[in-house]
């Protein structure tokens, strides 16, 4: 015997599943093959995604079931949902979309040219008597930080403080 649903009792609608349509899910699907992730704002109010001409709600409900079948990784971060292909999604959209085992996404792809990055002078280094100047024990730093300099304050350092006892009981600290 089933109970009338009172209204103190809450009401869960059954889950429904979203139709797309076939040249969406290429779209979606090719895209995501192609460049190995996806970034999805979470907006299913969206009229189309950022780089594929299809509804922002399609590519939404298209990672969620990817990533329910294990094929994508996801990262959600300021209400953006960045989408990683994993090897076996590759495997799948590869079946799906019927392309060959030679083609992979750009982010399995070796540069063509390694760019070396920036070197802000880290390559130069002066020859001492006892070797490199600089190559101590800290990584390179010590040329940087100059000669030994004595530390403290001088000898005829004597600071006076003209407010004193204006602190509540604390001393020593201008008068702030």
């Amino acid at each position: 015997r089933q109970r009338a649903c009172s209204s103190w009792e809450p009401h869960f609608a059954e889950p429904t599943t979203m139709l797309v349509p076939k040249k969406n899910r290429l779209a979606v699907y090719s895209y995501l093959f192609n460049e190995g992730v996806i970034a999805c704002k979470k907006d299913v109010f969206l009229a189309k995604h950022q780089h594929i001409e299809v509804p922002n709600i399609h590519v939404m409900k298209l990672m969620q079931s990817l990533k329910s079948r294990g094929f994508i990784k996801e990262v959600f971060s300021w209400q953006w949902s960045y989408c990683f292909l994993l090897n076996e999604g590759i495997e799948h959209l590869r079946e799906y979309l019927h392309v060959s085992s030679e083609t992979v996404p750009k982010t399995l792809k070796k540069a063509a040219k390694a760019q070396k990055g920036p070197s802000f002078g880290g390559n130069r280094r002066v020859e001492g008597a006892d070797g490199p100047i600089g190559g101590g024990r800290r990584g390179g730093r010590d040329g940087y930080r100059g000669p030994d300099k004595k530390m403290g304050a001088p000898r005829d350092f004597n600071p006076e403080y003209s407010r004193g006892g204006g602190a509540r009981g604390r001393r020593g600290r201008g008068g702030f």
